[in-house]
Order: C-alpha cells, then structure tokens, then sequence
C-alpha cells in the first residue's frame, strides 16, 4: 500500500472553494488535455498519461519525475518544489521546499555548494502530493516513463550537456557526483550521448512501490544520512523521516479584470501579485518604449519589498489593490525606487538562471501549474554513490540566513489566472530572481496586450538590475526600442539567451486548451484529445 502524504495545514489569506462539475467521471468542460515542459521527454511522458487516462495531476507528477531524470541541472529528487492548482473548481497549493535540518547552526562563512549546503529535500514527497487523492492512475504507472528513461538511458540535449560541462570542476570534488555525472569519473558527457542511470532507477521504482517511504525511510534514506555524516552533511534520517509537504497559502489579487491566485512563502506569489496589480492602476503603454519603463519600475519597486513578507502588516500591503495605487503614482512622478544596497542573499542577484517549470490541464478542467528547482545550477554538485541524483543548495547563505524547520523561499511563483471562475492562464517560470518579472511580463502579453500565448513568450522581456535596466535583444528577437527621454534610466541590452527566465504556459482558448514553451529553451508542449492514438 502507498504511504500518503498527510499535509500540514496552514492558515490560507484566501479560502477559495467554486463548486464545479468538472470531476473525472462527469461531463468534461474542454475538448482536450494539454502539458507544456522544459524538456521533450517530461512532455512526452505527460501525455502518456493523457492517452491512458489519466488527468493533469497524473501527467504533472510524471513529467515532474521525468524531468528529475533528464534535465538533472535544473531539478531533481534532492531539490525542493512548489505547485498551485485546481481540482473540481479548489485552487491549492502544495509546498515541498527543501527544509533546515534541526541541528544547523548559522556560521558566518559563505558556503555556495558542497555537503554543508543540503538541506532536507522537498520534491518526491511534492510530486506524490500531486499526485495523491488527486491522480487518476496508479503510481507505479505515473511513474514507469521516468523509471524507463532512467533504466534504459536518454539522448542528452545541447543544453542540458553544457550545463552540466560548466560545473565539472566542482563535480570532481565528489565521489557521488563524478561516478553518477561524468564518464569514467572523469569527463563531462556531450550532446547527443545517450545516459543511462540505473542507480536512479532503482530509486525511483522504491518511490512507486512505496511512496514517500521509498524514499524518506528504509535503504535510500540510510544511505543518504551516511554520506552526510561521512562528509560534513547535517541532514539526519530522523529529519528525513519527519520531512512532510504542507498545503500553501492562496493569495489572491487582480489584474485587468482578471483574479490573479499565487502561493505566499516559501514561494514570491505576493510579489508577482503586487508587480500586476500596479502596473494595472497605470494606463495601457503606447509603445515597447513605455511597456519596458513600466515593467521595469513596477518590478523594482516590488523587489524593495521581499524582505518584508514574513510581516502580516506589510504583507497585507504588498498585495494591497488600492496600495498599489500609490505605487503607480510614484512610477508616474518618476520618483526614483529606493533599491536595496543592504545585504542581500546571492540568489537575488545571481545571473545562474535556474530551476524547471511544467504545467498541466486536462479536458475536466484540472489545472496544474508546478515549478521545481536544485538551484543554482548542479545544485550543491552532490551526489550520493548509488542514488544517482543531486542535491538542492539550501544552506550556505545563497538563499539567505535561515534557522532549524525553516523552509527555503526563493522566487518560484506558479500562478493562475482567472475570469469568472474559469483558468484563462496557467503558467510559471524558471530563471532564479528573473522568475517573477517573466511570469508578470507575459501575462501582461496575453491578458492586458492580447498577444497570442506563443508570442507572448517569444517577445522581449526586460530586467531591472540595480539603477539599470536590462532588455532582451538576442538573435531571433525583433529589437525592443527603448529611448527614455530623460535618459533617467540606464539600458543595457543582453544578448544571451534565457536570461530573461523560461516560461512554460497553457491557457484557455474557448473549450480548448492551447500550450506553449519558451523559445530560448528545448521544451515542447503537446496537446490530447479523447479518442487520440
């Protein structure tokens, strides 16, 4: 029998509970069942579950799995995740961030990655909350395209090879991490190599036997504590046994006549919250020119305020409609944002983008928007001999100073849009501190501009970095022209790809879902309709 995942419940801002007729065994309200991921094979593996019946939880949790196992720079079974959805007419959501262990104590010193860095790992046990009373096929099933990819070995994708190039150096420094992650313990894996992990397997197959006790307890568990305490780790397996998801927070906003629904922390759902709802008190831009200002002041006057969401007050201003008013007026003036100059965590600032995102949707009307991340890039460059897979980085001071039960917030911020009850857009991004101002910038494309959803992915994004603003300006992107009369804000064109966070979408187009994924990455997205081979 699988062992459940009994949620620790929190006090919600918001109670949202429509009644709906959308369960499984009543009549659906789209004609189709859509995914959108970062990686071809996670895509591929949610829609397996589609054609055998399954709905957007089970193709979530598949190609949740799925991308532990082929996208292992962005995520994986040691990282942390955080998931909003709904399920017959409820928005939840699910927060698995990673945890600090009872036994840390805060140093001093700068840790980047490493053993010190672990915490106590949050993804498989948010994966089969996803899936848990929610899922319609059984958890072997969900589970057998990763498993598969694992066992019988995948084609590695350009980018994901040289990610993983970018870290060899560090991934040499351990054991686990050069037998699992370099060939003959030695070199980085190239493109187009095909990558069999049969350590990882066998883990996964624990998880679908057994649920969390697969991975949390019994022989994956000991081993992990072992190579901790062997190596300066301080996760225990009593922290590991103990480790539970919770239900998150809703907040709630609003956005040209839409609701906006976010996760409040460990997640920066109330800063996605607080960008949209004043860029919504200030009028439609003329051109790119006004759109780039807007954006980028909106965004950094929201980023003056993540320190400030632990605090109730506070918080019930962040995501304030009437506060953000007072926002827009202040853009308007041109009154300079006051950025912060303190000290703050790496991770606020680092050009690192990492982190993966899917989302999923089914023809009941299940809606899954789910962002799971190891970030920075490898994670802590750790990997246990025998498991197969990375550690997410959580102490060290990359994502801030934390005390023992803590969760790791970051700027994950899976999101929902809404019109009368009914999702219009489900989306969520990957990119480290550039996740937020992606989420807001493409749904300001589709919902305030009216941009078809691939567009409104594909068009340039813009980035305030200190007294500067960044603008996307690649190949394969139409310029953005950005004056600024005044000259009172700095440009800087970047013309990297994928700094700007990738977005993987899907959103509502009369009674069908249509999907896309980010064009700076190799994601697919893939739609199903009953009665499809």
């Amino acid at each position: 029998m699988l062992k459940q995942n009994p949620f620790l419940l929190t006090v919600s801002i918001v109670v949202l509970t429509f009644f709906s007729c959308n369960d499984a065994h009543q009549q659906k309200t789209h004609q189709n069942s859509a995914v959108s991921t970062a990686h071809p094979l996670a895509t591929q593996a949610g829609f397996e579950m589609y054609a055998q019946g399954g709905n957007a939880f089970d193709a979530a949790a598949a190609a949740g799995f799925a991308l532990a196992v082929v996208e292992p720079s962005m995520s994986g079974l040691g990282g942390r995740l955080q998931a909003i959805y709904k399920n017959k007419g409820t928005i939840a959501g699910i927060d698995a961030s990673t945890e600090v262990p009872q036994n840390f104590v805060q140093g001093d010193e700068a840790v980047r990655y490493g053993y010190p860095t672990i915490g106590i790992p949050g993804v498989v046990a948010g994966l089969l909350a996803v899936h848990d009373n929610k899922g319609q096929l059984p958890l072997e099933q969900v589970m057998a395209p990763a498993i598969r990819y694992a066992s019988d070995g995948f084609k590695l994708l350009p980018g994901e090879a040289k990610r993983q190039q970018m870290a060899h150096a560090q991934l040499l420094e351990f054991e686990g991490s050069r037998h699992h992650f370099l060939v003959n313990d030695s070199l980085s894996y190239q493109a187009g190599d095909v990558v069999v992990q049969k350590d990882l397997a066998e883990v996964l197959n624990k998880i679908s036997m057994l649920g969390t006790a697969g991975f949390y307890e019994g022989e994956v568990a000991e081993k992990m504590a072992a190579d901790f305490a062997a190596h300066g780790g301080i996760v225990t397996l009593d922290d590991l046994k103990n480790y539970r998801a919770r239900e998150s927070r809703i907040l709630q906003g609003q956005f040209d006549g839409h609701e906006v629904f976010s996760l409040y922390l460990p997640s920066y759902g109330a800063i996605t919250i607080q960008i949209l709802q004043i860029l919504d008190h200030l009028n439609t831009p003329k051109d790119s020119n006004e759109w780039a200002y807007q954006h980028g002041k909106a965004t950094a006057m929201a980023y003056d305020f993540r320190k400030m969401q632990k605090d109730t007050a506070e918080l019930e201003q962040i995501i304030s409609y009437e506060k953000a008013k007072d926002w827009a007026n202040e853009i308007r003036a041109k009154q300079k944002s006051a950025f912060e100059d303190q000290a703050i965590p790496v991770s606020w600032t680092s050009v690192d983008g990492h982190t993966t995102h899917l989302t999923t949707a089914d023809q009941w009307g299940n809606v899954v928007a789910l962002t799971q991340t190891i970030g920075p890039n490898m994670g802590a460059k750790v990997a246990t001999k025998g498991l197969g897979f990375l550690y997410a980085v959580t102490l060290g001071g990359y994502l801030g100073k934390y005390q023992p039960g803590d969760r790791a917030n970051s700027h994950i911020s899976p999101t929902l849009i809404e019109k009368n009850g009914q999702t219009v857009l489900a989306l969520g991004a990957a990119g480290g501190s550039r996740i937020v101002p992606a989420i807001t910038q493409v749904t300001d494309r589709f919902i305030r501009q009216g941009h078809a959803l691939d567009s409104a992915l594909a068009l340039p994004r813009v980035y305030p970095y200190q007294d500067t603003l960044w603008v996307e300006n690649h190949s394969g992107l139409e310029p953005m022209k950005t004056l600024f009369l005044g000259a009172d804000y700095p440009i800087k064109y970047i013309e990297e790809p994928a700094r700007f966070g990738r977005v993987h979408a899907i959103a509502k187009k009369g009674d069908q879902w249509i999907g896309a994924a980010d064009p700076d990455w190799e994601g697919t997205t893939r739609y199903f309709t009953e009665g499809e081979k």
